[in-house]
């Protein structure tokens, strides 16, 4: 009962919880009475709350799809879907690559205690080839594990899984469609 939670710590900001589309029928019923009325009731706590948070939901499924199939709430889709916007997935914006690196091997090179400044450019070659069945997040555990095993401070081809060298050596079509197989935006 004296510890804040969630939405009693963002009282007057904002919260954002990703992957909505995997929350369990009770905690959407529960969000959703949030939802409507602001109250918010501590675990333990004999007493309610009033706060006044802005949400945002993130997911990679389609709610609309879950509220025809019936796992998702359909009250609680239209109390979420006030603003949408939708994210194609990296390998349908491939000109935010180089960026998206940088990023992630800055945030890498500092959890693994590392300067690694640059990256190869047939390293980036591969990694534009690519499908991305996993999008950013791949694309931040690719660069981590890269980081974790450079030498130096350039991240090379030989730093990246096996796949990439992969189209690297045969262009990039036939391991790029074979790595996309079975997967989904």
């Amino acid at each position: 009962s004296d510890h804040k939670g969630l939405f009693e710590a963002a009282n007057g900001g904002t919260i954002f919880l990703d992957e909505i589309g995997d929350i369990t029928p009770k905690l959407q019923a529960e969000l959703l009475r949030v939802l409507d009325s602001g109250e918010i009731r501590p675990v333990g706590g004999s007493q309610s709350a009033i706060v006044d948070v802005r949400l945002i939901a993130a997911t990679n499924k389609n709610l609309e799809d879950g509220v025809r199939e019936g796992w998702f709430r359909e009250d609680l889709f239209y109390r979420l879907n006030v603003f949408t916007i939708t994210m194609p997935p990296l390998r349908s914006r491939l000109e935010s690559l180089e960026q998206l690196v940088k990023h992630f091997l800055d945030l890498a090179s500092r959890r693994v205690n590392k300067n690694i400044s640059k990256i190869e450019d047939r390293a980036i070659q591969a990694m534009k080839q690519y499908a991305w069945p996993g999008n950013i997040r791949e694309l931040q555990n690719i660069l981590e594990r890269a980081a974790v095993l450079a030498h130096d401070h350039v991240i090379r081809l030989e730093n990246l899984p096996v796949v990439f060298a992969e189209l690297s050596l045969n262009g990039g079509t036939e391991a790029a469609e074979s790595s996309f197989r079975g997967q989904r935006d």
